[in-house]
């Protein structure tokens, strides 16, 4: 039978993470029974649809009140009276595990760990009419793997984390491998990651490393593009959060230059962010007052129309001078599973999706010489642009569906489930990417 899985989150509901609620959804539809939580509630007033199809619970830790809390610490205190003791003292004297990325102190982790833990106590005796968990899943490699790694020493649960991309190349090796060290597998979306963690942790400290693309819900997207822009002013298109390692800049800039070869063209740039402003500036100093919009946040169903409508998607993702990078962004799986062409750089795991000139053009970071003759290429020839985007769509339908991702997953809680206990057996013994 399907595993009980405690889901940990930063923050619930985010816009820009529909890639974890569309694998909550698809590992539901596989019978997997799931409990939603997060350590802090969004804040965000815009909300996907497909978060009211959710039909985990989901508790945001942040609502407690002080009796809920105190009485948290006496049910893992009574229960587990020195791994409750063992573990506060661990969190308490290691101030260096929240170093790097974290949005929470150690003593905010060690409360939220205990939280996860009595709320697995409640579960297990049936106070919530589910099933007993068997096992604990943080959805990043900061706040989330850490107050998973604490709750796992509390409760014994096996452990696993999704790795992603800043949460996990902004964690420093040792605060990393102290959250793996509870861990029994860690999963991560491209190969790059996978590479990064071989490559700053010895074998010895890594459990099984899985390689699970997120994938996209095949059905619900698009395929009624138009054919070969017949309007005089062909549309691009890029959605993304205004933050500096999506590139922004460098696009803008890549715009004045597609600009002054004499191509027409409008963009709409869909997304929110601490750089709106910056961007806006930038915009308007470049005299793109009346080719580019800034159009904000919008339901994720509509950015989805607005790619498949357009002539081209473009997304310029940049390394950052602190490392801050992108795995693979979800939104170019789309914008290819929608047959759009995309034009994008190589940063963090893009390669891995895209293949230059086979199914997108690929080019180099930082560069808007490069950005703007991609551009070009593909708005001044339609037989180019069919087939990047027929291309496109293949690769996403043969390796980026998010039912083959959950059914992965869904095995890996299986059988780890199957081994039962919380067992570190055979963890480590090589690192299998599959």
């Amino acid at each position: 039978m399907p595993g009980r899985v405690i889901y940990l989150v930063r923050s619930w509901p985010r816009l820009s993470q529909t890639f974890v609620v569309e694998e909550i959804l698809a590992l539901e539809r596989r019978g997997v029974e799931l409990v939603v939580v997060a350590l802090t509630r969004s804040g965000e007033q815009l909300v996907q649809p497909q978060v009211r199809e959710v039909r985990a619970p989901v508790l945001l830790l942040d609502t407690a009140t002080i009796r809920g809390r105190v009485r948290d610490h006496a049910t893992v205190l009574s229960r587990h009276p020195r791994r409750y003791l063992a573990t506060a003292g661990y969190a308490l004297s290691h101030p260096w595990l929240v170093r790097g990325y974290a949005r929470a102190s150690a003593r905010r982790c060690w409360l939220d760990a205990v939280q996860v833990a009595a709320l697995t106590e409640d579960l297990a005796v049936g106070r919530s009419g589910t099933r007993a968990p068997t096992r604990l899943h943080a959805h990043f490699a900061h706040d989330p793997a850490l107050v998973g790694a604490l709750a796992a020493r509390l409760t014994g649960l096996p452990f696993s984390i999704t790795a992603h991309a800043r949460d996990l190349v902004q964690t420093p090796p040792r605060a990393l491998a102290a959250r793996l060290r509870h861990a029994d597998a860690v999963i991560t979306c491209c190969a790059a990651n996978v590479a990064h963690l071989r490559a700053v942790l010895p074998a010895s400290a890594l459990p099984p490393v899985h390689l699970v693309h997120h994938g996209v819900r095949l059905d619900t997207l698009p395929t009624d593009r138009p054919g070969p822009s017949t309007t005089p002013v062909p549309s691009i298109v890029s959605v993304g959060r205004l933050v500096e390692k999506k590139g922004y800049a460098d696009l803008l800039r890549a715009l004045t230059r597609l600009r002054a070869t004499g191509q027409p063209f409008t963009c709409a740039i869909y997304g929110d962010g601490p750089l709106r402003a910056e961007l806006e500036e930038l915009r308007d100093s470049l005299g793109l007052g009346d080719r580019v919009t800034l159009a904000g946040a919008v339901p994720h169903t509509d950015a989805l129309a607005a790619i498949a409508r357009a002539d081209v998607f473009v997304l310029a993702p940049r390394v950052t001078a602190d490392g801050d990078r992108d795995g693979i962004p979800n939104v170019l799986v789309e914008a290819m599973g929608c047959g759009t062409p995309v034009v994008t750089t190589d940063a963090g795991g893009v390669a891995e999706l895209v293949r230059h000139d086979d199914n997108g053009l690929l080019g180099p970071p930082g560069d808007p010489d490069w950005l703007a003759a991609a551009l070009a290429r593909v708005l001044g020839d339609d037989v180019l642009a069919e087939r990047l985007g027929r291309a496109g769509r293949q690769t996403v339908l043969a390796d980026y569906d998010v039912e083959v991702a959950a059914a992965r997953l869904a095995a890996l809680f299986q059988v780890e489930i199957g081994a039962g206990a919380g067992t570190r057996t055979g963890a480590r013994l090589g690192v299998g990417v599959r």
